[in-house]
């Protein structure tokens, strides 16, 4: 039987034609004679990476060729659910990412007992309008939104434990999430600053667009951390109000024609029984959360809570009392 690694290096490439070869040699020279190894998921390349990839004399590389290219978050969680390590690193592919800083994050999070340890670009090697800015905005409004004191939140060099990787479910574009996620997870989690190199082959596949995604996406983490658990509050609270909304509106209608005073406004009584309408759709709406809620975790015989570590104190020989027996 092979022995499981230490550690787990996963590389998501699309189209890095000329990258993958020397990141292959860097991550060797690096990494030298510790028990690892290394997955490159090709997420649909449409020129010669895959190729590239095959062409490499490597016993420790393993290659994930996905169907099509299915976005960043999908192989990323396909190369974890892959890994067999006990740590997990995620770096990308185009050179940009040191792996000599692999040591370092590693130490820290064994060291510190850290579930994920990411990298700062503190001398970040992009384009500022196209690649800074809108990360630089992005991670300000997740920071206040989710109140995270987090640095960067784009950097893909990150060492995490095996556990708390695989219970991050990547769907969509969450990727650019990994460090909220982990914090809806309660890992214990770190920065520090690592090396960053400007690309030299290849295009970037980022720009301003990711922008108004992330943005999008930041609603889905505020629901994830309010309210995955306790869905009846949020909807639960807009129908009430709503329903508080409308009968107040068709109260005040009622009034005003009972009283036969000034003309009567019919729109009033339009716009309370829409709210009215609403107020029962969102309660409505809570309750079907509510049970979703319990199906997701009932179904997968998942809990909604999560022991990290059990401390027991060892009962000695001399510690053992009659009244024991």
């Amino acid at each position: 039987m092979r022995k499981a690694p230490y550690l787990s290096v996963i590389v998501c490439v699309f189209n890095e034609e000329g990258n993958s070869a020397r990141l292959i040699e860097q991550i060797q020279h690096a990494l030298g004679a510790l028990e690892y190894e290394l997955i490159y998921v090709n997420d649909g390349s449409t020129d010669q990476t895959l190729n590239e990839l095959r062409a490499v004399d490597n016993k420790r590389l393993r290659i994930l060729d996905l169907q099509k290219n299915y976005g960043q978050s999908l192989a990323l969680l396909a190369g974890i659910e892959a890994a067999r390590g006990a740590f997990i690193v995620t770096l990308d592919g185009d050179l940009q990412n040191d792996p000599a800083d692999i040591h370092h994050l590693l130490n820290l999070a064994e060291q510190g007992d850290y579930d994920l340890v990411a990298g700062i670009r503190t001398h970040r090697q992009d384009n500022f309008l196209f690649r800074k800015l809108p990360s630089r905005l992005a991670g300000f409004f997740i920071s206040r939104v989710m109140g995270m004191r987090w640095v960067d939140y784009g950097c893909s060099l990150k060492v995490f434990r095996a556990d708390l990787a695989k219970r991050l479910r990547l769907y969509g574009e969450l990727h650019r999430f990994i460090p909220v996620l982990a914090y809806l997870e309660g890992a214990r989690m770190t920065q520090m600053p690592v090396l960053h190199h400007p690309r030299q082959l290849g295009q970037s596949k980022y720009g301003l667009n990711r922008t108004l995604k992330v943005m999008s996406d930041l609603l889905l983490m505020v629901f994830l951390k309010k309210y995955l658990q306790k869905p009846m509050h949020l909807f639960g609270s807009w129908g009430l109000l709503s329903l508080a909304i409308g009968t107040g509106l068709d109260g005040y209608w009622l009034i005003e024609r009972l009283s036969g005073f000034g003309a009567v406004n019919n729109s009033v009584l339009l716009i309370g029984i829409g709210c009215i309408l609403a107020g029962f759709q969102f309660i409505g709406l809570g309750f079907v959360a509510e049970l979703q809620m319990r199906t997701y975790y009932e179904s997968q015989q998942k809990k909604p809570y999560a022991v990290r570590k059990v401390y027991e104190q060892e009962v000695s020989p001399s510690r053992i009392e009659i009244g024991d027996f």
